[in-house]
């Protein structure tokens, strides 16, 4: 089975999706009903190095362009990545010449950023339901979810490449 051809292309790619995309609004729905609400529950664990807490995150990673203007994280956060998420997709199923390790990391982003651009477009404000926790004392990662994960997933898939060296001269690789 070659996931990069024919019928196992679209099978891989709608599993992924729906899978991921599922989990992640799932879950994102049971810490609205269980997690949400004043005060806000907090749930820790294993010596408070999990902790699943609500919170709502206006900006992208790590709560990034959040003090921006609600129009300008409109078009930035919603319309430009609705359009890279569109280009991402078309390459995962019209590139032919793709291989296994970027098509899954490629999936997995989409899948990601499917699941969050779904919270921005449903949500008051445009907010993305952020809701897990990881660290030890102060030293913690920001609020994150599913969808973060499976987009953090498919951007180490992808980090081979980035340090990958040709052994071909560079005039080579730009004909």
């Amino acid at each position: 089975m070659d996931i990069t051809q024919g019928r196992w292309r679209i099978a891989f790619l709608a599993v992924v999706l729906i899978t991921c995309v599922g989990c992640d609004q799932a879950t994102k729905q049971m810490a609205i009903e269980h997690l949400k609400g004043p005060p806000p529950l907090l749930c820790s664990y294993f010596g408070d190095t999990f902790r699943i807490q609500y919170a709502e995150n206006p900006g992208a990673f790590l709560s990034l362009a959040a003090n921006l203007s609600p129009d300008v994280r409109f078009w930035l956060l919603t319309v430009v990545n609705a359009v890279v998420l569109c280009f991402v997709g078309a390459i995962v199923l019209l590139r032919r010449d793709i291989d296994r390790l970027s098509m899954t990391a490629l999936t997995l982003i989409l899948a990601g950023g499917i699941g969050n651009l779904i919270d921005r477009v449903t949500t008051q404000n445009g907010v993305v339901i952020d809701f897990l926790n990881l660290g030890i004392g102060n030293l913690r990662t920001g609020v994150f979810n599913v969808a973060d994960m499976a987009i953090t997933a498919g951007f180490v898939l992808l980090l081979p490449y980035v340090f990958h060296k040709s052994d071909e001269p560079a005039s080579v690789r730009e004909a």
